[in-house]
């Protein structure tokens, strides 16, 4: 696999994955326009293992909390990082559920197609401007409850549709809940660890054992590495811009990907 195609790859994940636009729909797109052949579904989990180890970075002083929380919970103490090591926890069970069952299925790789993308785009964009439009936002972090961790946990699930977005749908969740638009963002983030650091681990044994036919581990460990780089400078931009100018653009932006994606399948 070119080093100039594993760049691109790097750049679309690293922009893409924290905005509610489907990083997977774009990394699926990337062979469609540059002729590329489809660099799969490892690959594309070694790329998106890259912007979690950026989230992890970037949100440093929550992982340092959590740490500290989780060691708490295990003395019978509750903390603010041992709450968010607890909703984290009852967040991610339903998107491994259904992870699990495409992935044995094969079912992951026919979702790859530019109509399902295109279709998912668009209908998953409908309620990410309503909640963002019509809910309040109060809620943070720090107040939330089992019930929204749950909530977000059934929404990221649907996310395993390409095109969806998780970022998209977990922040849909979080604004129909009555979360800001920060905090909504922020906790999509860390609530994607585990699931992705996961999918991460048997990405790279997969890779190892050459499941993955015309890439490397070595490609997957690139891809990640560059995906890392342009991910943390992503994230500060989201986190300062995301209350000022709300979720509209990336509604309108998602209906004009969908439109192009229709366009180009037939």
């Amino acid at each position: 696999m070119g080093l100039v195609y594993l760049i691109i790859l790097a750049l679309v994940q690293g922009i893409t994955e924290f905005l509610p636009i489907s990083s997977s729909a774009h990394l699926i797109l990337a062979p469609e326009i540059t002729g590329q052949a489809d660099q799969g579904t490892l690959i594309d989990v070694m790329a998106h293992a890259g912007t979690l180890l950026a989230v992890m970075v970037y949100f440093r002083t929550e992982m340092i909390d959590a740490l500290t929380g989780k060691l708490a919970l295990l003395q019978g103490r509750i903390t603010p990082g041992g709450k968010l090591v607890l909703m984290v926890a009852l967040a991610t069970p339903p998107v491994l559920i259904v992870g699990a069952g495409l992935y044995v299925t094969g079912f992951v790789d026919a979702l790859r197609d530019p109509l399902v993308i295109a279709a998912a785009t668009a209908v998953f964009a409908i309620p990410l401007w309503a909640a963002d439009h019509f809910c309040k936002q109060v809620k943070t972090v720090e107040t939330m409850g089992w019930r929204d961790a749950l909530w977000f946990g059934l929404a990221q699930a649907t996310a395993m549709i390409p095109g969806a977005s998780r970022s998209g749908v977990t922040m849909t969740a979080g604004r129909a809940l009555g979360f800001t638009r920060s905090e909504a963002a922020r906790f999509s983030m860390i609530m994607a660890i585990p699931v992705i650091a996961a999918l991460g681990l048997l990405a790279v044994i997969e890779l190892a054992r050459g499941a993955a036919p015309g890439a490397t581990l070595s490609d997957g460990l690139l891809v990640a590495g560059l995906s890392f780089a342009v991910a943390w400078a992503a994230i500060a931009v989201l986190m300062r811009v995301v209350d000022r100018i709300g979720f509209l653009p990336f509604v309108i932006y998602r209906f004009a990907l969908a439109a192009l994606l229709v366009w180009w399948a037939i």
